[in-house]
C-alpha cells in the first residue's frame, strides 16, 4: 500500500531517525522541491503504516485545498479517513488494530497518539523496551524517570497524568501510555 502510494504521487520519502515529539511529518516543500514526508524508522509495521498514510492524507489535502484549512480539520479527517479504509478492508491488519480502527473512523484523530485506544493497541506490537513500562500500569505516587529525569506521578487527567518533577516541583501532563522507568512505589 505504501508503495502504490509512493509510485503514484511524487513526493520525497524519508525514514529518520526516531523523535520524542512527533510520529511523521509532511512538508508541502522540501529540500529538492517536491513535498517530503518523514516518518520514524523506529516504529513497528502497523504503526508505520498508519502514521504513512496520516502524512499521506496532508499531501492530498494540500493539493486540494492549499494551506487554507486547518491541518486536521474536516477535510483532513475526510482524506484520512478515505484513505485508510482500503487498509482496513483489506485483511492485513490485526483484528485488534482494525477493531480499534473502525471504533475511530468517523470522527478519526489527529494522530494515533492522540487515539488512546488505538496507541495501547499499536503498543502491544513494538519491540518491549528494557525495564519500560507504560505510566498507567504505575500505582499513584509512583516515583519514574522519563527523558532524564525523576517524577512522580499523581492524578489522571482524562487522558494525561499530572507529573511532577522530584527536582524541580513544576508540574506537567504526561500522555498516559508514555513508556516510562519505575523507580520506586508507596
Amino acid at each position: 500500500m505504501v508503495l502504490e502510494l509512493l509510485g503514484k504521487y511524487p513526493v520525497q520519502f524519508k525514514i529518520v531517525k526516531p523523535r520524542k515529539t512527533k510520529l511523521g511529518d509532511f512538508r508541502s516543500i522540501g529540500k529538492n522541491g517536491k513535498p517530503q514526508i518523514t516518518v520514524n524508522g523506529d516504529l513497528n509495521p502497523y504503526a508505520f503504516l498508519i502514521t504513512t498514510i496520516h502524512e499521506f492524507a496532508h499531501l492530498f489535502v494540500f493539493k486540494e485545498y492549499g494551506r487554507n484549512v486547518a491541518p486536521h480539520g474536516k477535510e483532513w479527517k475526510a482524506t484520512f479517513s478515505k484513505l485508510l479504509t482500503p487498509a482496513i478492508n483489506s485483511g492485513w491488519l490485526p483484528d485488534d488494530i482494525t477493531a480499534s480502527l473502525n471504533r475511530s473512523i468517523e470522527n478519526i484523530k489527529a494522530s494515533s497518539c492522540t487515539d488512546i485506544q488505538l496507541q495501547r493497541v499499536l503498543l502491544t506490537y513494538d519491540e518491549q523496551k528494557d525495564n519500560l513500562v507504560t505510566l498507567e500500569s504505575l500505582p499513584k505516587n509512583s516515583i519514574f524517570a522519563l527523558n532524564n529525569k525523576v517524577f512522580k506521578r499523581l492524578e489522571l487527567r482524562r487522558t494525561r497524568f499530572m507529573c511532577e518533577d522530584i527536582r524541580t516541583k513544576r508540574r506537567y501532563l504526561v500522555n498516559a501510555l508514555a513508556q516510562v522507568k519505575e523507580i520506586e512505589h508507596e
